[in-house]
């Protein structure tokens, strides 16, 4: 392809989708297109010469790496780049290429609604073989449970010393313990009992309970929108849904000072499990955290999946799980110091 004349090449670089970077060997922008400067806020005056690093409240791209395999006059790919600019999130695919006058072009690519769909896909699958699995695991340790807690009865009634009863009666508690951490590896299993009501009256109850039972450390925030409409759901699965949530980001904060912001808005055009709904309400959980661990990011709502000492790895599993039997979705970013959850819910088609 050639061009007649700069300002050919300035058009048809400005109206690419693809972010085009033009760094100096020291990471310096020399020259961005219209999609770099949307990507990084910033106008094209203020890229010229600085630092792409700096631009970044936090990149999962490896900078060195990249480098070095520039040097060697090799290209590099990510095909996965996570880049936080003004508190967003943006996943591109990064191809980098050495140039001759010792200068670095980038290009990348938006992923985010790809991303997006693919994640959702996988929960679907991830949720729906776990149930299954969960429920085949149930029946199989639920059964000799029960023939060994009834034994340790029988036993307990027959002993002659009531100190060796302590033994039967640890049986009994330890089979019981297991038999309740099954029920709550299987979830909810009444129906949904749902009507249209507002969703603050939910929310407003989850939070005077998470007053009482979180640590002074942190602090909880409301951001409600007043005008989000009622819509028909299960009041008390919903608070469930919430606690869950929140009390996966105390467990995440720990003794650190923190700060959860439940907040709601409403979303408009969502797709949910392959319908588009015009309206949907949104409930975001957002913490200052340390963040998910980047490693169980793809597995987070499988049952026993925890990313934190002593955590049990059940509440999300339910809370997706809940959120599922009202025909909604759950999402998530994450990155040190932020991590958000968002909760759609369908209002209308």
């Amino acid at each position: 392809m050639t061009f007649d004349s700069e300002s050919d090449a300035d058009l048809v670089l400005n109206s690419m989708i693809t972010s085009i970077l033009l760094l100096d060997k020291n990471l310096n922008i020399v020259y961005a297109n219209t999609a770099a400067q949307q990507l990084l806020a910033q106008s094209p005056k203020k890229l010229l010469d600085s630092y792409l690093p700096d631009l970044l409240s936090y990149h999962s791209l490896d900078f060195e790496l990249m480098q070095s395999s520039l040097s060697k006059n090799q290209g590099f790919t990510d095909t996965e780049v996570n880049l936080v600019v003004n508190n967003e999130l943006h996943i591109l695919s990064l191809t980098a290429q050495p140039l001759s006058n010792e200068q670095i072009l980038i290009e990348m690519a938006p992923l985010n609604n790809h991303k997006r769909l693919s994640q959702e896909q996988l929960q679907q699958a991830q949720q729906s073989a776990a149930r299954e699995l969960v429920r085949g695991l149930a029946h199989e340790i639920k059964n000799p449970l029960g023939g060994l807690r009834g034994a340790a009865q029988l036993l307990s009634r027959e002993l002659p010393k009531n100190e060796l009863q302590d033994y039967t009666q640890i049986i009994i508690e330890q089979a019981d313990r297991l038999r309740n951490l099954v029920d709550r590896l299987l979830g909810p299993q009444q129906r949904l009992h749902q009507k249209v009501q507002n969703i603050h009256q939910a929310i407003e109850r989850t939070y005077a309970l998470l007053c009482i039972e979180k640590p002074l450390n942190v602090t909880i925030l409301r951001d409600y929108d007043p005008s989000l409409p009622e819509f028909i759901h299960d009041s008390e699965q919903m608070e469930q849904v919430i606690l869950n949530i929140v009390r996966n980001a105390l467990q995440a904060i720990g003794t650190k000072t923190g700060t959860i912001t439940i907040r709601t808005r409403t979303a408009f055009q969502i797709t949910l499990h392959g319908q588009r709904y015009r309206l949907c309400a949104r409930i975001d959980i957002e913490d200052n955290g340390p963040g998910v661990p980047v490693h169980i990011q793809d597995t987070l709502f499988y049952p026993m999946v925890s990313g934190y000492e002593g955590g049990t790895g059940i509440g999300l599993s339910i809370a997706h799980n809940i959120v599922d039997q009202h025909h909604g979705k759950i999402e998530f970013n994450s990155w040190p110091g932020h991590t958000e959850f968002s909760v759609y819910l369908p209002i209308k088609q």
